[in-house]
């Protein structure tokens, strides 16, 4: 049906980037900063001297151009830097009941926090308090619980190396190893199943890999949106030639067709590139059986080459010296029927042979992929398939080839490698026994979901969330939410307010602390902290703004005033020398981790160095000191409860949008604009319910097999139905509206990741609405 005019649902004809994306660049200066400020800090952002943008975590390339930003790195550096305050009168004229009335865009679009303050319940408003009253507060507290392990220490992954190393520090000195962060939510899919697979749970490529690749191919993920930066990459890969092959279940725009803002000639003349050589539209959940299907395919184009007396297509020599069970594997795939793996992928049996034979014409190969991988069910599953076809061709430890997880947040791969872990590395407890003297604890802590679970169930009572929003990023939030209301109290250091901080427990305290574009002045002069990108590359980032407040601190400094009250001496740790030179932290990190030799220097080299990447040298840290092929064995069931019309949702991301935190309403790319209550559908579902385009419809959870009956009000009610091209039994729905459907439980059984992206629904006609309403 034609929707009207007025509904904020129109087909967008124009390719991703190009001229859009710069007018939403200006666009985004103009509503939090002046053009001229604006445009003086974007030319800093991801240059040598300048900062690191706090968006994603795509690398910057050797030879920066003047400007080195995307339009969501925009977003993200303006919303962070914007000349909005929220100051301690902005919270006296709303209570916390009324702000959290408010969508998260407006929560958040407050601005900067300017002074630490405490929930007042009396009044029911947040309260300016002094630095040292917060720090006391805390340490009563965290004294006062009977074992450590009733705290849980959440970390973003915005939090800079010297940030997140302090951290992890002070909560083992403190006595815990819980750890909750970020990636259990995005990437602990590839973090867990990576180092079983080939000993580390990284990519093994660097950017210029991309520049060698024979094929690339991508899947799960949204760079367009969630990573623009690698649709440069990706540009210059197509327009020499690289076949990009894009397995994702929706066509997204920038896999299409992308103008780079860059190139000047593109943008005179309104043209654009090709992306994607074959864009095949897996199921939603239907990844390790398309992969399975490609693997299929490169056996059974080996049998014929070695049949017409070849060599085969394998790389022999690669599996029998660095490898183990490929045997195994082989067996699998063999026993598993095409019948099977195209109804599990919603693809052909053709389209994966066709990949296949791609995939053996290519001498080295980059398979990138996001979460539409990881948050599944199946997630390490996901991973280690593609581990499994790379290893066929021997697509490691060679120009051109490797594993590229694309992580989200500019610095969660850092703040992993240096320590945030809630399974405490041996390593890592050697190292700090080694350098600080004490012995850390060794019993493994919480993740994420772990987290909500002992609050709900009164094991937990304190929360500390160095950055986030981690009851919005959680599933389930009727949970969630209710479970951090328990809390004795919960603190956040943050820049910026948003509704975590508003679900307030018996005590809540909100840290104000600086910006990545911040001017960091200690006692030892300006700062400058590291992060580690997407590639292991390990850089400097030094902001130069003035602080919104002379009430700020430093994540450093807030971590360093925690430890002081609380510890009180214990182990005789100099934090007021590391808050005074982060020079000393990374003294530490050098210390405590390997891989760190030199780091002072190092990042005084423009782009920094790169950390040992074991499997791009052919060095594989597992028990065998092989890297191992690892069954998935026939296809797993798909794990939804029978039904009629049962439908498997993903939770997407608008073009508006970074993690939790929303800069507006419109989605350009996928034409949805000034509005987030829909649903993307197949049509031929739609019509099998006697639905059409522009209904109003309700996604109503179901559970999984085995699992009791879904949660009265698991239910995402007014939504306007989206006829999009998505394969049948699939359906898209924007995160975290969405996560009401997704059940604390519905997580990965290896990694613990929650599944945001396989929810069964069954999608329901609006109570109250009829046909076209």
């Amino acid at each position: 049906m034609t929707l009207p005019d007025d509904s904020g649902i129109r087909p967008y004809t124009h390719p991703a980037g190009g001229w859009d994306a710069l007018g939403a660049v200006a666009r985004a200066i103009h509503g939090q900063m002046n053009a001229v400020s604006g445009t003086r800090i974007m030319l800093r952002n991801n240059q040598p001297d300048g900062f690191d943008c706090p968006g994603c975590a795509w690398p910057d390339p050797k030879h920066t151009s003047a400007f080195e930003f995307c339009e969501n790195g925009a977003k993200a550096v303006t919303w962070e830097a914007t000349r909005k305050r929220a100051t301690p009168e902005v919270f006296q004229r709303h209570t916390v009941s009324e702000l959290l009335s408010w969508n998260d865009h407006d929560i958040e679009d407050l601005g900067r926090l300017t002074h630490p303050m405490a929930y007042d319940a009396s009044t029911d408003r947040y309260v300016q308090i002094g630095w040292d009253e917060a720090f006391a507060r805390i340490a009563s507290v965290l004294q006062a619980l009977p074992s450590p392990d009733m705290a849980e220490f959440y970390t973003s992954g915005r939090a800079s190396n010297e940030a997140a190393f302090l951290y992890q520090l002070f909560v083992r000195a403190y006595g815990t190893n819980n750890f909750p962060d970020c990636s259990n939510m995005c990437h602990e899919a590839t973090s867990v199943g990576l180092p079983q697979s080939i000993g580390i749970g990284k990519g093994t490529v660097s950017l210029e890999d991309f520049d060698h690749a024979d094929l690339i191919i991508s899947m799960g993920h949204n760079p367009g949106t969630n990573h623009p930066r690698m649709m440069t990459t990706l540009h210059a890969a197509s327009r020499r030639g690289a076949p990009i092959v894009v397995f994702n279940p929706l066509r997204e725009r920038a896999l299409e067709r992308f103008a780079a803002p860059q190139d000047p000639i593109e943008m005179a003349t309104f043209t654009s590139t090709d992306i994607a050589s074959d864009y095949l539209q897996v199921k939603v959940g239907g990844d390790a059986a398309a992969l399975k299907g490609v693997m299929k395919g490169v056996l059974a184009i080996d049998a014929e080459d070695l049949a017409a007396g070849g060599p085969g297509v394998l790389d022999r020599a690669f599996i029998a010296q660095h490898t183990q069970g490929f045997e195994a594997l082989a067996d699998d795939l063999h026993a598993t029927a095409w019948a099977d793996v195209e109804r599990a992928s919603g693809l052909s049996r053709e389209s994966l042979e066709h990949v296949a034979r791609l995939y053996c014409r290519a001498k080295s190969t980059i398979v990138a992929f996001g979460m539409g991988i990881t948050q599944h069910r199946l997630g390490t599953d996901n991973v280690q398939q593609i581990s499994n076809l790379l290893m066929l061709k021997g697509n490691y430890g060679r120009p051109g080839a490797g594993i590229c997880p694309v992580r989200g947040h500019s610095n969660v791969q850092g703040n992993r490698t240096v320590g945030i872990d809630e399974k405490a590395p041996l390593a890592l407890r050697q190292g700090i026994e080694r350098v600080y003297g004490f012995t850390p604890p060794a019993q493994r802590g919480h993740d994420a979901g772990e987290a909500i679970e002992a609050i709900e169930a009164g094991r937990s009572k304190f929360l500390m969330c160095l950055g986030g929003n981690l009851a919005v990023a959680m599933a389930d939030p009727q949970r969630t939410f209710a479970a951090v209301r328990r809390l004795e109290m919960a603190v956040h250091i943050a820049t910026k307010p948003n509704r975590s901080h508003l679900l307030v427990g018996r005590q809540s305290i909100v840290l104000p602390c600086l910006g990545r574009t911040e001017l960091d002045l200690q006692a030892g002069g300006v700062q400058s902290i590291t992060v580690e990108d997407s590639m292991s590359m390990v850089h400097a980032s030094t902001g130069r703004l003035p602080p919104p407040s002379d009430q700020l601190r430093s994540e450093p400094a807030i971590v360093a005033g925690i430890a002081k009250a609380v510890l009180q001496g214990r182990h005789g740790i100099d934090w007021d020398a590391m808050v005074a030179d982060y020079g000393r932290i990374r003294d530490g990190i050098e210390g405590v981790l390997a891989g760190f030799d030199g780091y002072n220097a190092r990042i005084r080299q423009p782009g920094g160095f790169r950390l040992p990447i074991g499997p791009a040298e052919r060095v594989w840290h597992t028990p065998s000191g092989k890297a191992q092929f690892l069954v998935m064995p026939g296809l797993k069931e798909d794990p939804r409860t029978s039904g009629a019309q049962v439908l498997t949702l993903a939770t997407l991301r608008s073009h508006d949008q970074y993690n939790t935190t929303i800069y507006g309403f419109d989605d350009r790319y996928r034409g949805i604009f000034g509005r987030r209550d829909v649903v993307f559908l197949n049509a031929d579902d739609l019509a099998a319910q006697g639905l059409a385009a522009g209904d109003r419809v309700d996604l109503e959870a179901v559970p999984f097999k085995g699992e009791a009956p879904a949660p009265e009000g698991a239910v995402l009610r007014n939504l306007t139905a989206v006829a999009y091209d998505i394969p049948r039994g699939s359906a898209g729905a924007y995160y975290p509206e969405a996560n009401v459907l997704v059940g604390l439980a519905h997580r990965d059984a290896q990694s613990g990741t929650p599944s945001y992206k396989s929810v069964p629904v069954r999608v329901r006609r609006a109570a109250g609405a009829g046909p076209g309403q």
